[in-house]
Order: structure tokens, then C-alpha cells, then sequence
């Protein structure tokens, strides 16, 4: 099979479910021993060579960092047995490694793929998000509106008042100002230590997480894992992304982005069909975390396909020898 072999998403979504569960399962061992680094590596070794058995040419666009950073899994770094499609990679093989070395909710193993060429080669910066579950009118809300005015268009287009909206917000002193001014509309806010991906799926899954936007700056790197599940589940999310420095332009620069003030759309950091997966590390309100039991491990997976909107919870079982 050449680069140009069809992507099968359908064969190649149970592989990438394997993948993140590999990564979970490998990290597992250093919940709550404090340890980011020692957790971090073990769920980028596992899920490398799990990725490396997959019949893909797959090039990493989302990952650990530059080359010069990271010494696998890094960004243009190619994975698989190059027998197969060619594909685009973007992962983050622990996604929470504070939360995994304190044994906190909502660490994650995550990866999505999609043909080549389909998903934003984001730089490692800032990237200001904000997001909305399915059902609503495109461009509903917008990252030009004042927090203030976001609940208020929320709350309008579902049909309630701003004190019945809530808005998931990551905590950080750089978000006070925004969490203030969400707070004075009446509306809730639900405020997350880390694993901003897992936040904005939420809004995904408004019934079920009482979640109905996403706002704040994170990792651009995320943004775009968000957005690939949000293709997947429905919803809505734009990025703009933030420079600190010349370092960071240069690092966008490098990555073939030139409008630094552009605003991308779901559809723009995803332009085609993608899969995505991602497995509890530590028990959260996506999955169940990894258990211990006397003859077996157990993990949890939500793997998604956009082509057909499907949504699949797994649960693994693999037996202690």
C-alpha cells in the first residue's frame, strides 16, 4: 500500500483505541507518586510502540514538542509500518501529569488521526478556546464577544436564563478576570486544576455534565485535540492563537502559519474525517480510570469516529499474569 491508500477509519479506530489504552495501562503504576516526569515517559514509550504496529505512514503534527524537545513522539516525527495511508497524529500521551502525580480527577490518555494534511499543525503556545455543545445555531457565540456577552447569547439561543447557564473555565490567575465577569451574569462556573481537552468535551455532553461552554487559554495543542472530538460528537469550538514572544511567532512561523491573529473554527483545525480516543488514567466525569483487580486491569476508552457520529465506550479487561 502506498501514501495514498484510503483511510479506513472504520479498521483503524479499534488500533487507536489500543493505543490509548497501552499508554493508560503503562502510567498507571505512578498515580499519586508525585512524579509528573517518570508518569509522563511511561505513557509516551507505550504509546509509541503501540503506534508503531499500526499499518499507517502516520506523521506526528501534534505532540511532546519541537525535535530538539522531545526525543520521541515529537512534532514531524514518523510512526507506524509506512505500510498504510498516510495519516496525521495528534496525541498527548498524558494529558494531566500533575493530576496523575496527585491522584486527582480527569488525567487522560488522548490521540486523534485523520488523512493527511486534515488537522492544524499547531504550534506548542497559547491558544484562547471557547466552546459549545450540539443543537445550537453556527456562530452562536464568538472569542470577539465579552464573557459577559457569551452567557448572555447562550442563554438566549437555549432558551433560559444566564443564572442556568455553566461555563467549565481552567483555573488560573489569568482567568479571574474572565471567571468575575462570568459570575456577575448569574451564570455558574465549573473551575478545572487541568485537562482542558476533557473540558471541552464536556459542553459535548451537556445532559449528562450539566456543562454548556468552554472559555479560557490553554495549550494549542489541545485545541486541536478538542476540536477532533467535538468533529466527532458535535459542538462548536474556535481558537485564536497567543504569543508570548518572538520565540513563539517564529515557532508558528515554522509550523506554516503566517495570519497570527486568525480565528480558527472547528472545521479549520479538523478539515476532514477523523477518529479519536482517550483513556482514563484517573477516575473522571469522561471515563473511569485505571483499576487494579486481584487477576486483572481494567481501563476505560471513549473512541469516536466523525464519519458516523458514533461514540463507543470500551471497557478492557486485561488479565494480571
Amino acid at each position: 500500500m502506498t501514501d495514498t491508500a484510503d483511510f479506513n477509519d472504520r479498521m483503524l479506530s479499534l488500533g487507536l483505541a489500543r493505543v490509548s489504552e497501552a499508554a493508560a495501562l503503562a502510567c498507571a503504576d505512578m498515580i499519586g507518586r508525585g512524579d509528573e516526569k517518570a508518569a509522563d515517559q511511561l505513557a509516551v514509550n507505550a504509546m509509541r510502540e503501540q503506534l508503531n504496529k499500526l499499518a499507517i505512514k502516520g506523521v506526528v503534527v501534534i505532540g511532546e514538542g519541537e525535535r530538539d524537545e522531545a526525543p520521541m513522539l515529537f512534532i514531524g516525527e514518523e510512526v507506524g509500518t509506512g505500510d498504510g495511508p498516510g495519516v496525521d497524529i495528534a496525541l498527548d500521551p498524558l494529558e494531566g501529569t500533575t493530576l496523575t502525580a496527585k491522584a486527582m480527577p480527569n488525567a487522560l490518555t488522548v490521540i486523534s488521526m485523520a488523512q493527511r494534511g486534515s488537522l492544524l499543525h499547531a504550534p506548542d503556545v497559547y491558544m484562547e478556546k471557547l466552546a459549545v455543545g450540539p443543537g445550537y445555531a453556527k456562530d452562536v457565540v464568538s472569542l470577539e464577544m465579552f464573557p459577559r456577552e457569551r452567557v448572555e447569547a447562550l442563554a438566549k439561543a437555549k432558551g433560559c436564563k444566564p443564572s442556568e447557564v455553566t461555563v467549565c473555565i481552567l483555573e488560573r490567575p489569568r482567568h479571574q478576570e474572565m471567571i468575575d465577569e462570568v459570575r456577575a451574569t448569574g451564570a455558574a462556573v465549573y473551575l478545572i486544576p487541568d485537562g482542558d481537552v476533557a473540558g471541552v468535551i464536556h459542553c459535548a455532553e451537556a445532559e449528562l455534565t450539566g456543562i454548556d461552554m468552554y472559555m479560557g487559554s490553554g495549550g494549542a495543542p489541545e485545541g486541536v485535540l478538542a476540536a477532533s472530538a467535538l468533529k466527532c460528537m458535535g459542538g462548536q469550538i474556535w481558537g485564536r492563537l497567543l504569543f508570548r514572544n518572538d520565540d513563539e511567532k517564529g515557532r508558528a512561523a515554522k509550523a506554516g502559519i503566517t495570519d497570527l491573529d486568525r480565528i480558527y473554527a472547528r472545521d479549520d483545525m479538523v478539515t476532514g474525517d477523523v477518529i479519536f480516543a482517550a483513556t482514563g488514567v484517573t477516575d473522571g466525569s469522561l471515563v473511569k480510570g485505571v483499576k487494579r483487580r486481584q487477576t486483572y486491569v481494567e481501563t476505560e476508552t471513549v473512541l469516536m469516529r466523525s464519519k458516523t457520529g458514533s461514540v463507543r465506550r470500551m471497557i478492557y479487561r486485561n488479565p494480571v499474569k
